[in-house]
């Protein structure tokens, strides 16, 4: 949380689920949950779920910017069920408003982004990396310098704006008309391509 405090602008890559900094608590618990399961770790999901709601108060204090790219895969993939997709959709249209935050979608019709994990720059001094096991943190200027020039080609591939909402919008309305419907009823994918 040190380098969140410390840095005025904070660059995030994610291509399978939101940034922790934009999750609503439902989500953040879904998440959480299947991580105390996978890593059969203590059941610590109501504090974690704590902290990453308490994060979310560097959107909103200070000189701090994001910039935040995600790919269209993360308005598909579903964390809980539709409900929680439904709620963590309308947060993302809400979070794309606030002034500090420059928020873009990689189409899944673009050219294919490089492979990258999904990371987190603070400034340009800090990378971090999470894997399945560990979590790398990269300080070294020359690697940090090629992730920020990965973050502009990833963020140059993007939509943003009224096209990013369009996105979130029909992935939003697909989630709402699925709610309650039998499971047998549900297809569970995105649109054609």
């Amino acid at each position: 949380m040190k380098l969140a405090e410390k840095a005025t602008l904070t660059r995030m890559y994610q291509p399978t689920i939101v940034p922790g900094i934009l999750q609503t608590a439902e989500y953040a618990e879904a998440i959480l949950r299947d991580v105390v399961e996978f890593e059969r770790i203590p059941d610590d999901v109501e504090a974690g779920v704590a902290q990453r709601l308490e994060r979310q108060q560097f959107l909103y204090k200070g000189k701090r910017r994001f910039r935040i790219v995600i790919a269209e895969q993360v308005l598909w993939t579903t964390v809980g069920d539709d409900e929680v997709m439904a709620g963590q959709l309308d947060r993302l249209l809400a979070v794309m408003g606030l002034p500090r935050v420059a928020f873009g979608i990689i189409p899944a019709r673009a050219m294919p982004p490089l492979t990258a994990p999904n990371f987190i720059m603070f400034d340009d001094r800090v990378v971090m990396v999470e894997g399945i096991s560990a979590e790398q943190t990269i300080t070294q200027p020359r690697e940090v310098a090629v992730y920020s020039r990965t973050f502009e080609r990833l963020a140059r591939q993007s939509v943003t704006g009224e096209s990013a909402r369009a996105l979130i919008g029909n992935a939003l309305e697909e989630r709402r008309a699925r709610r309650g419907k039998p499971s047998s009823e549900i297809q569970g994918r995105p649109p054609e391509l």
